[in-house]
């Protein structure tokens, strides 16, 4: 059975950072995990909050179907809801097409690029997405 972490900071940002193009998230970082049989098999990781505005890194195991509206909501809820912010930002390699594709799925709009922003030199494509473009967030009935 798959349950939501909270809290837990300590296991789930080393995690995710293990996993992404990220050293260490800094200061003030949070993450939401999500375990299954007692693994960790996605987490989301925020930083860089300002108040109208946040980053998010994502990770996941491949082929565990992690990828649920429910998990989905409590990640966009806590950046739209809980901090009330207008946007959330996510930084990805130029180079790395399987990311681009999922957070384009998911409704990052590409805003831009930083011209060799990666440890290695290479470009980050900047993605963002405002509260109201939000799918998740979104009632259904």
């Amino acid at each position: 059975m798959k349950h939501t972490v909270y809290g837990q900071e300590e296991h789930v940002l080393p995690w995710i950072a293990e996993r992404t193009d990220t050293n260490s998230f800094g200061p003030g970082a949070t993450a939401i995990g999500l375990e299954s049989e007692g693994k960790l098999i996605a987490g989301v990781a925020f930083n860089m909050y300002t108040g109208p505005s946040i980053c998010l890194n994502v990770a996941s195991e491949p082929g565990k179907n992690w990828l649920t509206r429910d998990f989905l909501f409590r990640a966009f809820a806590y950046p739209f809801i809980q901090l009330k912010c207008n946007r959330v930002t996510v930084l990805v390699r130029v180079d790395n097409s399987r990311s681009r594709k999922f957070v384009e799925h998911l409704g990052f709009i590409q805003e831009g690029l930083l011209r060799r922003a990666a440890v290695d030199g290479t470009d980050m494509i900047v993605y963002g997405m405002l509260q109201n473009e939000c799918r998740f967030l979104r009632i259904t009935s």
